[in-house]
């Protein structure tokens, strides 16, 4: 089942048919230990909404009231051969293979819930970066006890030439206004999400595609719940969090995104995620 938050509420798409999740507050609703449950009783209490997910889509905002993001970084062979090369001048190369098969992983903060951006919104280029970069990966979303309880798609804007200056960059490359996009809803499910599921990125400029590219969940190199043991090892997150799980698509180095690009993000079982440049 899904869920859409948007401006009129929280909606509930079920087997195709959507109920309005009337006068519940999103932070409290995720954090539910019965949650599953909860939602399934309430399909079966109440009336459809009769909306379609196409219409959802139109209308979702950023599926996050206090959430968190972070991140995950270097979790997938070709996003460590790509920080290799951005970084091999500064002499900072060795840095990503070394993490890449370190015991601890590459977690950093994203965004705070008031500067991340929802299907059909802009997302930002820094204006001091000339080199930057979406990056399509699977978002978890994960309760204050721990556990993981839904997936949605997660839009990861990077600005590569200042992280390849210095890896010390990262936050200015990685956290800024408009970095961020979620949505265009969460995915909650009781059980792992099939790693079999295609992650596609497509990037269409002037009406044209320009760059395109695609992989599978199953490709990452670390458990989901190892990345969550450690993102959760000195930290607690009250209503929750979402973490961006890395990306195993990046284009190659002549490519930057550009001002008025659009970006669709689509990942199996999930839906597609749309953003353009501002």
């Amino acid at each position: 089942m899904k869920l859409f938050l948007t401006t009129q509420g929280i909606y509930l798409l079920n087997n195709s048919k959507s109920y309005l999740l009337a006068n519940t507050d999103f932070d409290s609703l995720l954090n539910r230990e019965d949650l599953m449950a909860y939602l399934l009783e309430y399909c079966s209490k109440n009336s459809e909404a009769e909306i379609e997910e196409e219409d959802l889509c139109k209308i979702a905002l950023a599926p996050l009231q206090s959430q968190e993001v972070w991140a995950a970084g270097v979790t997938y062979y070709r996003s460590k051969k790509a920080r290799m090369e951005e970084s091999k001048e500064s002499g900072g190369s060795t840095f990503y293979d070394k993490i890449y098969d370190a015991a601890r992983p590459e977690l950093f903060f994203k965004s705070a819930a008031s500067r991340v951006r929802g299907t059909k919104q802009s997302v930002r280029i820094r204006k001091d970066s000339t080199w930057s970069v979406p990056e399509p990966e699977l978002t978890l979303l994960i309760s204050s006890s721990k556990k993981i309880i839904g997936y949605t798609i997660g839009n990861d804007m990077s600005a590569r030439d200042i992280e390849g200056e210095n890896p010390l960059y990262l936050p200015q490359a990685k956290s800024y206004t408009g970095s961020a996009a979620l949505g265009p809803c969460v995915l909650i499910l009781d059980h792992p999400i099939n790693p079999q599921n295609k992650i596609e990125i497509e990037v269409h400029r002037n009406n044209q595609i320009v760059f395109e590219g695609q992989t599978l969940i199953s490709e990452i190199k670390r458990s989901f719940d190892e990345l969550v043991n450690y993102l959760f090892l000195e930290m607690d997150f009250p209503q929750g969090c979402y973490l961006m799980t890395g990306t195993g698509i990046v284009p190659e180095d002549s490519f930057s995104i550009q001002k008025q690009d659009a970006i669709r993000i689509t990942i199996e079982g999930i839906g597609t995620l749309e953003n353009w440049v501002e």
